[in-house]
């Protein structure tokens, strides 16, 4: 692929932005009007286009069917009070991707291509990007295997594409989990570190017995003794324990590493937080929550952003965490995110991209 990437633009005839109801945006369930797609071939990736949005046609001995090569991304675009529209850290998300990739062993996607293949479908669908308060329109980039072929071996060919969908919060309130110490979601020298499909596939029966019992969802614990918190469901998790703010480290490979993680702990060293990139264990957890020192637990992800957590389940018992005060660390930092997700604030760490 070279550095300038043609993309031949197809554009729809009938946009579905006059029946879209923007006041009321369930997470996921709308698609835009077009969408990114890309061919690997023969060693290189060929063919960009934007086309119309529609369903795909599946050969029944596609690959990823059989054998789950899959891999993707998400992100989010928002709408300043200009009318610019800003995206999040993408670099970070295509470096991400191919380092899922690899994993699988899918070829690496060019950084023009998925920057470029953005920026043209975001230009075509800028309408689709809403301009309510904590609303924005999520992209997600994707990469699957086309073989046709029932063998079990590395793909020859891929399909990358991107599809964009506006939505609003993804939780509307606190939400309960509770500690998983039976199923695993990743074990080391897994593929937990990736954003691969087939780890999500695996966390949703444990997801949904959980839901079954009246929780939102999961505190993954360590796959070999299931005596330290890892993640919160299909989030990073961070603590906040006397004043410290505490959250998992990523170097073990059984945890995805969060941009929205990761821009938590830069934001929180420059707000002089006290902070510990430790294993939480599950018995010090429960003793946190039994003597008061837990003030606060919330999720992170490009979804959520910051989902707070109000009830925890350990060992069959539930806590119930105090209410967050307006200068909860929580608060305040997606305060601090959400100013310089919409543009209010200076973005002087060069995290966003205006188009």
């Amino acid at each position: 692929m070279n550095k300038t990437v043609e993309i031949n633009i197809t554009k729809t005839t009938t946009s579905k932005l006059q029946e879209t109801d923007f006041d009321n945006l369930t997470f996921g369930h709308i698609l835009s009007d077009h969408m990114f797609v890309v061919d690997y071939a023969d060693g290189d990736w060929q063919m960009p286009r934007i086309v119309p949005y529609a369903p795909l046609t599946i050969n029944p001995a596609n690959a990823t069917l059989h054998y789950g090569q899959s891999i993707f991304e998400g992100l989010k675009a928002y709408k300043n009070e200009h009318g610019e529209i800003i995206v999040f850290r993408p670099d970070a998300n295509h470096r991400r991707l191919n380092e899922s990739g690899k994993r699988m062993c899918i070829p690496e996607l060019p950084e023009e291509l998925f920057m470029e293949g953005m920026s043209q479908l975001l230009d075509l669908d800028r309408e689709w990007v809403p301009s309510k308060p904590g609303c924005s329109l999520y992209i997600r980039p994707f990469i699957f295997a086309t073989d046709e072929f029932l063998g079990i071996r590395p793909s020859f060919k891929y399909k990358f594409m991107i599809l964009t969908s506006p939505v609003g919060n993804y939780y509307s309130k606190p939400v309960s989990v509770k500690v998983e110490t039976h199923y695993s979601r990743a074990i080391e020298g897994g593929t937990g570190f990736a954003k691969a499909a087939g780890n999500y596939a695996g966390s949703l029966y444990p997801a949904l017995q959980a839901q079954k019992q009246g929780y939102d969802q999961l505190l993954w614990t360590d796959g070999k003794t299931h005596q330290h918190i890892e993640e919160s469901g299909t989030m990073n998790v961070m603590f906040v324990i006397n004043g410290t703010l505490v959250t998992a480290p990523t170097n073990t490979g059984t945890i995805l590493k969060g941009i929205t993680r990761d821009s938590i702990l830069t934001l929180a060293q420059e707000m002089g937080m006290p902070l510990e990139e430790r294993f939480l264990g599950v018995n010090e957890l429960q003793e946190c929550l039994e003597n008061g020192s837990l003030q606060e637990a919330f999720g992170t992800g490009t979804a959520a952003t910051v989902a707070h957590i109000q009830r925890i389940n350990v060992n069959d018992k539930d806590y119930q965490l105090p209410e967050k005060s307006s200068d909860a660390f929580s608060n305040r930092v997606l305060k601090k995110l959400d100013a310089i997700k919409y543009g209010l604030e200076e973005d002087t760490r060069g995290w966003i991209r205006k188009y």
